[in-house]
């Protein structure tokens, strides 16, 4: 609703939708009509006639506002794809090369549209990557098209409407397929080379092409096709890609173009049975980086720097002799001699031979003039490239760009403080979050692309609070469900080849299946994907009660890569075993299994109890050794029994001040330990630590020239020393949460109801966050005003309020010059319910 009043709200809602646009702007609907319905609902499911595949519908909504005053959106649109396999006419096809070949394979076809065309749609599924083009115009601005998938399991198709490419008489089609994960050709210690899968990519297609006359023809990938190698020689979407211009064929999609030399193809059976749509934002070049800095070596050798730490590609535009071979290096460092230096990340590559260097493109001009070279079907993790040649050539700083590529999901979120490095801070966890986003969320984009499971856990708050990400969640837990075994165990990265069913997969990791569901059921308030995880939420927790009948669990990693201190693997996993049962309890009571919802509440109350008589010491009120991790994990997933809460926090308080207010934790206490301070009464001790400047600290990174998060405490390390991680983004979630407050309500999510828990931390003189969730923007900002704050809230139309002002002795809250009637909710703390609106309070 765009209803800025106080106090606004929908009474009522109307649905419509049809196939005829005027019928649908003058209140009809031939697919689905409601009556009008007294709800407030912001969310309603499809509830009308069985969609048709190929058809466009039309819809509207009208809504009555708290004066029963009714307005309608816009008349606008969807339009169903396949709808079933069995719409599917064409044939998966591919050349005649085995999946060793390297280079490349292009496919055409030449047709005949005979009639005037009323509108087109091309739909492609491939095992692999592809490049379409109609009539020599590539289309689309996608990028690593399909998404990457378990490929026997299922399979990806992309819609366009190709309406503007076609023509009436022949028109020539052409695909160009990429190897991405289905046919891995570089080596590393993942095994990517080894899935089950693995062969040469084969696409299919249907070019469903509708007549004025309303006839319609398909076009269809078939034995008619013809194939040929292209100038893509390599590509890998781990390592790089590799293209010799000489070998170019002009207009090779084009009518005109002479393909006697070009083969045939050969028919394969489809990869799965299950095809379904990409529904999903898209990967994308999101944003072109110029050079900040350009370096000379020599007549041979040059340097680039973007300036910032990045995911994608760089685009190189150069003139040379036929035959010069130009290796573009990618990395994140460099050594003292201001060269590149790959060292902290290709520990885990293990190539056979020389032929696939690491993040290193290889262009092989044809000396036809100024050439351009970007990669197709790779992407890497860098900031710096270095241009080596066999002959000597010239560049300048503007030869070269680099694309930031990712998932292009729409960012929802602000954060801007009085405190630029924890702005900075900020910004850096959102680079990092976006780097590593691509159709799954990864570890790194640039040694690994691995979809590991705990980083994703661990950063699923921080994502849904800046971006709005939810179709890229929704595709990733279908990648689950495809990788489950019957026993209820998932690897510790999926997408897999088969890789991390052995290693890495405990609760502490594949949480995922039950943490990313929860999180997103609360920012959206959507129950559907808690309902399509449900059985496999409760497969994984019924192997953990199997495996581990005593309440506790030893399987997992434990705290990776902590400061100093270990923390017990048995304490940490436990932890999320016990968070697992807790959301499988509270899902099953939200879909109405109450057997369930008291089944697994039970045994969230045995991982508790066994976890309390094991680490909780009675007389100190400590966990384990009382390290930082040990004391912020129980108390933030709610292990701690409610009368010793107070004084375990006020324990963890005292271990961070013994720490000098700097982390002392790993991958999960990093979740766990602003949190478990900020939400017990210690806001100002975590802020201590969230804008600490020296080491270790988020902001020591920042202030070594950081422009993402690391994957080591250490930037000196040796090992594990990523410099593009998400593993510790908690920070970035953390941000909304501690100082701006802004929370959903369990209650009422999809911030029908929302939580503003703001804190005025010292040391900063002002704060604003947004939020864009269903209902609208939330806005939770704070200044200082004299020995005061004023604080605003901004509550969007047809949801409401709970602010909890944190007061000290002999403050007031102030609305309107008037105090404020509140409720004493606890020490130091006032509840007051608002309604939709903006409100400025002073707290004097």
């Amino acid at each position: 609703m765009a209803d800025l009043r106080q106090g606004a709200l929908q009474k009522a809602y109307q649905v419509y939708v049809g196939t005829d646009s005027a019928e649908v702007s003058r209140g009809k609907g031939d697919a689905w009509e409601t009556d009008k319905v007294s709800s407030a609902a912001g969310l309603v499911a499809y509830n009308g006639k069985t969609l048709n595949a190929f058809t466009k519908y039309y819809w509207r909504v009208d809504v009555w506002d708290k004066e029963d005053v009714r307005s309608s959106s816009a008349v606008t649109s969807f339009e169903t794809g396949m709808g079933t396999m069995r719409n599917w006419q064409g044939t998966w096809i591919t050349d005649e090369h085995d999946m060793k070949t390297k280079p490349a394979p292009y496919f055409r076809k030449v047709f005949e549209a005979g009639k005037k065309i009323k509108s087109a749609r091309a739909y492609i599924a491939v095992a692999g990557l592809y490049e379409l083009s109609i009539n020599g115009q590539k289309i689309g601005n996608h990028r690593l098209d399909p998404m990457y998938t378990r490929f026997d399991r299922r399979n990806l198709y992309v819609t366009y409407d190709v309406t503007a490419q076609l023509q009436s008489g022949k028109n020539a089609i052409g695909v160009l397929l990429g190897n991405g994960w289905y046919n891995h050709q570089s080596t590393a210690v993942w095994d990517f080379d080894k899935a089950p899968w693995r062969n040469r990519p084969t696409f299919c297609l249907d070019l469903r092409i509708t007549y004025e006359d309303g006839s319609v023809e398909t076009v269809q990938s078939d034995r008619s096709w013809k194939s040929s190698l292209s100038p893509v020689i390599f590509n890998s979407i781990y390592t790089a890609e590799h293209y010799d211009a000489r070998l170019e064929q002009d207009g090779w999609n084009t009518v005109n173009f002479d393909d006697a030399k070009w083969k045939g193809v050969i028919i394969r059976s489809s990869p799965s049975n299950n095809i379904v749509s990409q529904s999903m934002q898209p990967v994308r070049n999101v944003l072109e980086i110029p050079a900040t800095t350009f370096v000379k070596f020599n007549d041979t050798a040059y340097h680039y720097n973007l300036g910032r730490n990045i995911s994608g590609v760089s685009k190189i535009t150069v003139k040379g002799e036929a035959g010069t071979v130009i290796r573009l290096r990618h990395a994140e460092r460099l050594y003292d001699n201001g060269r590149v230096d790959l060292s902290n990340i290709d520990q885990h590559y293990r190539p056979v031979g020389t032929e696939d260097p690491y993040q290193t493109d290889i262009f092989i001009l044809s000396g036809k003039g100024e050439e351009t070279f970007m990669p197709k079907f790779n992407y890497k993790g860098f900031q710096y490239v270095e241009v080596k040649a066999s002959k000597p050539i010239k560049l300048a700083k503007q030869n070269l760009v680099g694309y930031f590529m990712h998932s292009d999901v729409e960012p929802i979120g602000n954060i801007s403080t009085s405190n630029p490095v924890v702005n900075k801070i900020w910004s850096a966890t959102n680079a990092s979050y976006l780097s590593n986003l691509f159709g799954y969320p990864t570890d790194c984009p640039q040694r690994e692309k691995n979809g590991w499971t705990g980083d994703a856990q661990i950063a699923i708050e921080t994502g849904l609070y800046s971006f709005d990400g939810i179709t890229i969640y929704e595709k990733w837990l279908a990648d689950h469900r495809d990788e489950q075994q019957p026993n209820g165990v998932l690897p510790s990265i999926i997408p897999t080849n088969g890789w991390g069913y052995e290693w890495g997969n405990g609760p502490d990791w594949t949480s995922t299946i039950a943490v990313i569901p929860w999180n997103i059921y609360l920012f959206y308030g959507d129950s559907k994907i808690l309902s399509d995880n449900y059985d496999n939420i409760k497969r994984y927790v019924d192997h953990i009660d199997e495996q581990y009948p005593t309440g506790l669990t030893t399987w997992g990693l434990g705290d990776w890569v902590p400061v100093k201190s270990k923390s017990p693997v048995e304490l940490t996993s436990s932890a999320y075993y016990f968070a697992d049962a807790t959301i499988l309890s509270k899902t099953a009571a939200i879909l109405g299994k109450t057997a369930d919802a008291e089944k697994y509440e039970k045994l969230a109350q045995k991982i508790k109890n066994a976890v309390n008589a094991k680490y909780l010491n009675p007389t100190t009120n400590l966990y384990g050794a009382g390290t930082q991790t040990e004391l912020s994990v129980p108390l933030y997933w709610g292990l701690v029994p409610a009368d010793v809460k107070s004084q375990v926090a006020a324990n963890l308080a005292k271990r961070v001040e013994f720490d000098k207010f700097h982390l002392d934790v790993g991958l999960l206490g990093t979740k766990a330990i602003l949190n478990a301070l900020g939400q017990n009464g210690y806001t100002d001790v975590a802020y201590k630590v969230a804008s600490q400047e020296d080491f270790p600290s988020w902001g020591w990174w920042i202030v070594n020239g950081a422009t993402t998060l690391y994957e080591n405490w250490n930037i000196k390390s040796k090992y594990d020393i990523s410099l593009n991680h998400i593993m510790f983004g908690e920070i970035g979630a953390w941000l909304y949460k501690g100082i701006g407050g802004i929370f959903p309500d369990e209650t009422q999510p999809g911030f029908k109801n929302v939580l503003l828990k703001p804190h005025f931390v010292p040391n900063l003189q002002n704060y604003e966050s947004s939020h864009t969730g269903p209902y609208g923007k939330i806005t939770s900002s704070w200044r200082r005003k004299g020995k005061g704050v004023s604080y605003t809230a901004v509550v969007p139309a047809n949801s409401t309020a709970t602010i909890y002002f944190p007061v000290t002795a002999g403050q007031q809250v102030y609305l309107s010059n008037k105090v404020v009637s509140t409720t004493d909710f606890a020490v130091d703390t006032k509840l007051y319910k608002v309604e939709a609106g903006t409100y400025t309070f002073e707290i004097k």
